[in-house]
């Protein structure tokens, strides 16, 4: 079994591990194996970052991409979690949207694009509507999942404590029960939430991707890196932030 490591020890194996990759990646890039053009040096972002920020474009990117990335996330959470407590609860629901669910799921949420753009038009409300179809199929799952799963003897007791109607038994005992499972949910869907911006984005609605789009028409690779590495350090943010929120929910856990 393996034995856990110090959390001083576990912080300096990560930097040394980001350490290496980016000094096996500045050799790579100097080395001329593979041209400037199609791979540039991690110490091409700093001055592409000073370049966009002082031109205003690196906020005004963030701000749209965070615009409807959160409008998604927000509305495909409490869809997904609605509707995957609801199934998972209700026998008769269940059956009745089994089928449609599974047609609707394999369909990736770019092949949506389409429907997107003759909905909503090239809008900041397609973007939204992509992102939130990801992240709602994520909770659906996680929810349903984590609902099922709680333990059959825990709404027995409930029964016996009089806690056996349909809210008590909801509020007080399974979502309480499924809560890991539900937020386990949450968080992956903030991951795939902004793998969704990139390409929600690339059919012209102002933000990361876009920007990306149009720099890497220009073979401006630099900046693209850029905006790879502004994606992950936004997602890490995030993550970081619901990691802490997590912890103090799941603090009765302990």
């Amino acid at each position: 079994m393996r034995q856990p490591l110090k959390l001083h020890s576990s912080i300096a194996l990560s930097a040394l591990g980001v350490g290496a990759f980016l000094l096996a990646w500045e050799a790579l890039a100097r080395s001329g194996i593979v041209p400037a053009g199609l791979l540039p040096s991690p110490s091409a972002v700093p001055g592409a970052f000073l370049a966009e920020f002082r031109s205003g474009t690196w906020q005004a990117m963030v701000f749209a991409s965070l615009s409807h990335y959160l409008s998604g996330l927000a509305l495909g959470t409490v869809l997904g979690i609605t509707f995957g407590t609801a199934a998972a609860t209700w026998g008769v629901w269940d059956a009745f949207q089994a089928w449609v669910v599974r047609m609707l799921r394999p369909i990736p949420s770019i092949a949506w694009i389409p429907f997107a753009i003759i909905w909503f038009g090239v809008s900041k409300s397609a973007a939204t509507f992509l992102i939130a179809l990801t992240v709602f199929w994520i909770n659906y799952y996680a929810t349903y999942s984590a609902v099922r799963g709680v333990d059959k003897d825990l709404i027995e007791l409930g029964h016996a404590f009089g806690q056996g109607g349909l809210i008590p038994r909801l509020f007080k005992i399974v979502l309480p029960g499924a809560l890991p499972g539900i937020l386990a949910g949450v968080r992956a869907g903030l991951g795939q939430g902004w793998m969704t911006v990139v390409a929600a984005e690339l059919f012209g609605i102002s933000g990361l991707g876009a920007r990306m789009s149009d720099a890497s028409g220009l073979l401006a690779t630099h900046i693209v890196v850029l905006y790879m590495v502004t994606i992950a350090a936004l997602y890490g943010v995030c993550d970081f932030l619901f990691m802490q929120v997590q912890q103090r929910v799941l603090a009765w856990q302990k």
